[in-house]
């Protein structure tokens, strides 16, 4: 970051990558992809490449299984109201540790609300839990908050034993882990461009072959009758452009060494806490703090030239208790979290480590 800046919030959202606004500058104020005019025709074409080239990055068995969205909060939407209205009296399942979205799509279920038990680090169980007849299961790919690696492929096969419907939540884990939607066997999958370095306002819910569900939003034939609204082309091909040339395995293993050296060098001193556990996502670093609440932290720090943040994305605004902490039996209201990314380098990390000792003694010093 310029001016001495130090970016250390890409869990809530990633800069763009060098080369997504150039591939988006002409498609910015284009025609209305579903007119048959040579503009439209033009429109149509770039949409369905990015679409296609979105596929092929998430593992898609080709592009009619990507219905493009606003983000991936309109993509849960979509596949809570399509599975409730599918199965109507169906509960739905999502751990207390399922973001905001999830939990509260999930109170509209008319079954109610299956709340999968968690341990100390925050990983869900199914052990024990009924799956059958219910509208949907949800599982994160990992946890917002604190990083930790849902049993995935566990629930998805549990799911599907029982004839529910499962969706996975990979907001955090596209462009940092490999996702491959055909090999996960998974109904519905959700995804944002703007956690990877892709453009604000786009996203994706990923819907296997063969699955009909009812639309969100109706009004138009967009999206192949599953989502109606004017297409989002230049959006659609930044998207593309953020997905294209990524190795996930390479920038996973990047991130989860500059996270592991903000937990390693960050905790056990200072009243600073470790909630982060192992297997992780690559890019998050979570502590909990004594003494202190989070916010006049979050602002000493920033007055240091860094950028963090306390909770998640959305819980924060609130002004509420972590769910995601409380669920985890820890204190919910003092927590920091670090997340790396694309364009995060030894030199932000070490602006953190460097300003956390000194901004925690300076409040402490004032009670």
């Amino acid at each position: 970051m310029s001016g001495g800046r130090h970016y250390l919030d890409h869990a809530s959202t990633s800069p763009l990558r060098p080369g997504v606004a150039e591939a988006m500058a002409p498609w910015v104020g284009s025609a209305d992809p579903g007119r048959i005019h040579t503009e439209g025709r033009m429109a149509r074409v770039a949409l369905e490449d990015a679409r296609e080239r979105i596929a092929a990055a998430l593992g898609c068995r080709g592009g009619r299984e990507v219905v493009l969205t606003s983000g991936a909060t309109e993509a849960v939407a979509m596949a809570t109201w399509g599975a409730i209205r599918r199965t109507p009296g169906g509960a739905v399942v999502a751990a207390a540790v399922e973001h905001s979205c999830v939990r509260e799509w999930a109170t509209r279920a008319g079954g109610g609300v299956v709340e999968p038990p968690v341990d100390a680090t925050g990983r869900l169980s199914l052990d024990g839990v009924d799956l059958a007849g219910a509208a949907l299961v949800h599982v994160q790919w990992g946890n917002h908050e604190v990083g930790t690696l849902q049993p995935v492929a566990e629930a998805v096969a549990r799911a599907r034993v029982a004839g529910a419907l499962v969706h996975v939540d990979a907001a955090q884990a596209v462009g940092r882990v490999p996702v491959d939607f055909a090999a996960l066997g998974a109904d519905l999958l959700s995804v944002s461009a703007h956690k990877l370095g892709g453009p604000r306002g786009v996203g994706a819910l990923l819907v296997r072959r063969g699955l009909r569900l009812d639309p969100l939003l109706v009004g138009g034939a967009q999206e192949r009758l599953r989502r109606a609204g004017l297409e989002n082309v230049a959006g659609a091909v930044g998207f593309a452009a953020a997905l294209e040339g990524l190795d996930p395995a390479a920038e996973g293993a990047r991130q989860h060494a500059l996270a592991e050296r903000l937990l390693v060098e960050g905790a056990g001193g200072d009243g600073v806490h470790r909630y982060t556990p192992e297997p992780r996502l690559p890019h998050i670093a979570c502590f909990g703090l004594d003494e202190v609440e989070a916010e006049p932290v979050l602002l000493g720090l920033d007055q240091a030239g860094v950028a963090v943040h306390s909770g998640s994305s959305c819980s924060s605004e609130l002004l509420e208790p972590s769910a995601v902490l409380l669920a985890m039996g820890v204190d919910g209201d003092r927590s920091l979290r670090a997340s790396v990314g694309w364009s995060t380098t030894d030199d932000d990390v070490t602006a953190f480590l460097d300003a956390l000792p000194s901004v925690l003694a300076s409040l402490r010093s004032l009670r």
